[in-house]
């Protein structure tokens, strides 16, 4: 595989990799670090959540990856997976920290089927504030549920 098809398969798995994270490890045994990142807004104390901290959880792998690939010419391999990793880090800032939330307030104007379906189904998974229950714990791959336009309520 060439170096190009390295990266794009691991931006591609990354997407599996943080679903996992989300589902079994944040709404798991580091739900202490996610829980502040379910609150709304005006119960948290800050900028920063303890939630940050997933930065560096998947930071670590990278950097690994970048130093190993440098180093060794037979794991060059790594280098190629740890850009992948990136790539996907700085995708997942803009689209979650940045459209998302509104941590930073530099494009607030995407309208399309595809970034009205990832706002609902994060507008889901937020919709409860405990471990349990949640749903759509994916970030570009959503339920095609969520890609539909919402039925008018003909009662109101």
């Amino acid at each position: 595989m060439t170096a190009v098809g390295i990266i794009l398969a691991s931006v591609a798995g990354m997407e599996f990799v943080a679903w996992f994270a989300h589902k079994y490890i944040m709404h798991g045994l580091l739900w202490v670090w996610h829980e502040d990142h379910h609150k709304p807004s005006h119960e948290k104390d800050g900028f920063f959540e303890k939630n940050d901290l997933f930065f560096l959880v998947f930071a670590l792998p990278s950097m690994t990856c970048y130093i190993l690939g440098s180093l060794f010419a037979e794991y060059r391999f790594l280098l190629y997976i740890g850009i992948g990793i990136s790539i996907y880090g700085l995708i997942y800032f803009l689209i979650h920290d940045v459209y998302i939330h509104q941590r930073f307030k530099w494009f607030r104007q995407l309208d399309s089927t595809y970034s009205r379906g990832i706002l609902r189904a994060h507008g889901a998974h937020h919709a409860v504030q405990t471990k349990e229950d949640c749903e759509s714990f994916g970030l570009l791959v959503v339920s095609k549920k969520y890609f539909q336009k919402r039925k008018r309520n003909l009662a109101s």
